[in-house]
């Protein structure tokens, strides 16, 4: 989803009650061999594994080129990998330099497989290398090919085909441990997460007996074996018996969003939390002051996190001040509207190039939790500012989001039925498979 960031495994058990004790992992294949093969038959070099029967349809007289499969060892490099292999260093050298073009050799890591493909042996030729192809990530395919005056690589996407799966579940202990038990990839947990969260307290407002459905894209290769998954198509949420459905919908713009089944943009001008696996350490209103010690306005909320956890703009705006700021510490402060404004203390530091006057989008990193100024410990103190007067950030009605109207709200309401029906077409199949085992 647009403007949030994502969050990690240990962030997501601290903010829902879960304890990490285990390892979401996927039985897939790996789709190297025939994503090369199925390259190499575009290409019209061999295909990776052994050596094909038929020779290139070039001459009566030439046999098929030799291709050899070399590995990446532990604390090796390219260079020493295919001079290993025989191939001459200048030739390497050579290979590599038009690699980095479309391909960053440092990141290659150990256990990557290189297929080398020689020229054919009667040419006299047969230590001339032709090609060197590898498969970085399940989805690209990188090749680096002779020509006639060097070498030139090439980076090409694997086509993935979408299928459709879902997951449910109701909560006992923590929405984290529930979509553990349905199987829900933490991928999806984490869409699932971003996309409520402009609404939704998940520190607060799950509670037992609550429950999901989460209609998602699972991605493949020409094999059908789970490459990756994608997004969020259809979702709801039931939370103390009021359920709330959001809908994936790209408009006639190319923007993407999520909508509820009025059409209304569930993602709203502000956010309520601009920091990730954050606890609320201390909430809006008179309170002792930890420091001076005595009761005093707390004019926000304060969210204990590590120090240099990332802080995020809570909206589209501009940086209005920046720097350090009394009692505040390092301080931002952001308008977003002619009446709202945010502001950030505390923080460890700010981001790289952020300036007055610049531009933040929601979701962009503006700095890191820290302890400067009057502060006990690390967290952040955030507040929002209605018409220059400090507001809870807890109980203020954001500012709403996008609107779908007219034909964009007709267009919408047929893909939001037709992502309901596949939902109960998936369920229905689901527990037929599950009765007959």
């Amino acid at each position: 989803m647009a403007g949030r960031q994502m969050v990690s495994i240990a962030a997501i058990a601290a903010v829902l009650g879960g304890t990490i004790g285990f390892v979401f992992s996927e039985n897939t294949s790996n789709p190297h061999d025939s994503a090369l093969s199925a390259h190499a038959a575009e290409t019209g070099l061999p295909p990776s594994g052994t050596p094909s029967e038929t020779a290139r349809a070039i001459g009566p007289e030439e046999l098929e080129p030799r291709l050899e499969t070399v590995t990446l060892e532990k604390g090796s490099n390219l260079m020493v990998a295919l001079t290993n292999a025989g191939l001459d260093r200048s030739i390497a050298f050579q290979a590599i330099e038009a690699l980095r073009d479309v391909y960053n050799p440092r990141k290659l890591r150990a256990g990557q497989e290189f297929d080398l493909v020689y020229a054919s042996e009667s040419a006299g030729d047969s230590d001339l290398l032709d090609a060197l192809r590898f498969q970085p990530d399940p989805e690209t395919i990188v090749s680096v090919s002779r020509t006639e005056t060097g070498f030139e690589a090439s980076a090409d996407k694997i086509e993935l085909t979408a299928a459709r799966s879902i997951s449910a579940g109701t909560i006992d202990q923590s929405l984290f441990l529930a979509a553990e038990k349905t199987g829900m990839p933490i991928s999806v947990l984490m869409d699932l997460i971003n996309i409520y969260s402009y609404e939704v307290d998940f520190q607060r407002d799950i509670q037992p007996g609550d429950s999901f459905e989460v209609m998602y894209e699972a991605l493949q290769n020409d094999k059908g074996d789970l490459v990756r998954h994608g997004g969020v198509l259809y979702a709801s949420m039931t939370l103390s018996g009021q359920k709330v459905r959001l809908y994936s919908y790209t408009d006639s713009t190319g923007e993407t969003g999520y909508y509820n089944e009025k059409g209304e943009s569930y993602r709203r001008a502000l956010m309520r939390t601009p920091i990730n696996g954050a606890r609320l350490s201390s909430g809006f209103g008179k309170r002792k002051h930890p420091i001076l010690g005595y009761t005093k306005m707390h004019q926000g909320v304060d969210f204990a996190a590590p120090p240099g956890t990332p802080i995020f703009a809570a909206g589209n705006g501009t940086v209005q001040q920046i720097g350090r700021n009394g009692g505040y510490g390092n301080y931002i402060r952001l308008r977003h509207t002619d009446s709202y404004d945010t502001a950030y203390a505390h923080m460890k530091g700010f981001a790289k190039g952020l300036r007055q006057g610049a531009r933040v989008k929601q979701g962009d990193v503006i700095g890191y939790v820290g302890t400067t100024g009057a502060s006990t410990g690390p967290h952040l103190h955030f507040e929002i500012l209605q018409n220059n007067r400090q507001v809870n950030p807890i109980n203020v009605k954001m500012p709403s989001g996008k609107t779908l109207t007219g034909k964009e709200l007709k267009s919408f309401q047929a893909e939001a039925e037709g992502l309901r029906q596949q939902y109960a077409e998936l369920s229905l199949e689901n527990r037929r498979v599950a009765s007959a085992q």
